[in-house]
């Protein structure tokens, strides 16, 4: 059972929502709340463990929300639901650690799958959000908002592992990224598995992120031993 807490300002949204996640037996809504400072009252008595979180939210946003959940509950998985036209929240989100970014139309069959995505370790971004929070991040200087891995890995990496982290870098699911490469999924997850070993990073958000900034998603990889 995936314990899931609703956090938007907007009652008819929390209350539809709800609803049809209710319908879903492995899916408990264990609380359902109008704000941040609402979500750090309720997480300790009911410790969900994956937050749906608006990012426009009165007295504590989603993005400041989600930073302090994650500080005091790392454990806890948080996707955002966002508008297209929040483009620094959604970065600010993604230096936090939120698992995943979903666009406010999706479908509600597309959220139930980024739920059970997110609570299984992965990561859910919208397609449209993807492509414009990668092309952003490749645009700034590399001292904003910089992903650090642990450098003295990086000549330790296979070229399949390289080619992994470029189709990382494209936005690509493990299942995508299998078909593209001719691997099943339980591959394509243990080399992504061993790569945020070696790297020293939390998720395949950071590292997509460090992919794009550091150019890897440009790079030729033929050169590279495998």
């Amino acid at each position: 059972m995936i314990k899931v807490m609703i956090a938007d300002d907007q009652e008819l949204i929390r209350e539809s929502l709800k609803i049809v996640l209710s319908a879903h037996e492995d899916i408990n809504v264990v609380a359902s709340v109008a704000d941040g400072f609402e979500v750090l009252e309720k997480i300790n008595e009911e410790l969900p463990d994956v937050i749906l979180m608006d990012i426009r939210m009165p007295k504590m946003d989603g993005v400041i929300c989600t930073k302090e959940v994650k500080r005091q509950f790392p454990n806890v998985k948080i996707i955002i639901l966002t508008t297209f036209d929040d483009d620094e929240f959604i970065f600010s989100a993604l230096k936090y650690g939120a698992s995943g970014y979903l666009l406010k139309g999706v479908s509600m069959d597309d959220l139930y799958q980024a739920i059970q995505t997110v609570h299984n370790g992965g990561a859910m971004i919208n397609p449209d959000i993807a492509t414009k929070v990668f092309k952003a991040f490749s645009q700034m200087p590399q001292h904003e908002n910089t992903i650090q891995v642990d450098e003295t890995e990086l000549s330790n990496l296979s070229k399949a592992e390289w080619r992994i982290i470029q189709q990382i870098g494209f936005g690509l699911s493990n299942k995508e990224i299998a078909q593209k490469l001719f691997l099943s999924e339980g591959t394509v997850r243990n080399y992504l598995s061993n790569v945020l070993s070696k790297l020293a990073l939390r998720d395949r958000t950071q590292l997509a992120i460090w992919a794009v900034q550091t150019g890897v998603t440009t790079r030729q990889l033929e050169h590279l031993d495998d």
